[in-house]
């Protein structure tokens, strides 16, 4: 059964950082390209970052790029979503998702992606 599951949500100061993690069973880690995505309220999700594990490749949003760091660790089989210099803005429900097939790069578009974990909220306080 594949799962996804976040963790390292919080409230936080505008300036501040955070470090998501997503922990991943189920599949072949390497094989899949894992991505994060946001929802605040009222809004629709979208893309912040994505990598694929087997050759390290990384995409990033125009609006987190510089501030957000993804990453993974294969022996532990868990992404990372190092934040930092946060705004009010990015203040959401985050969650990381696996893409659809294996072996194939994907952007952090959320329909190319089909098992997701169950959010972790952020807040940043201004």
């Amino acid at each position: 059964e594949v799962q996804l599951v976040e963790s390292g949500g919080g409230l936080v100061q505008a300036g501040g950082s955070l470090r998501l993690s997503c922990a991943a069973s189920g599949f072949i880690f390497d094989d899949y390209v894992i991505g994060w995505f946001r929802q605040a309220p009222g809004k629709e999700r979208e893309g912040v970052s994505c990598i694929s594990s087997s050759d390290g490749r990384t995409e990033y949003a125009d609006s987190v790029k510089g501030r957000f760091t993804i990453s993974s660790d294969s022996a532990k089989r868990t992404v990372y979503l190092q934040m930092s210099s946060l705004k009010p803005e990015d203040s959401a429900i985050y969650y990381c998702a696996r893409a659809r097939l294996r072996r194939r790069w994907y952007r952090p578009t959320p329909w190319d992606y089909d098992y997701w974990g169950q959010g972790t909220q952020v807040t940043v306080s201004s």
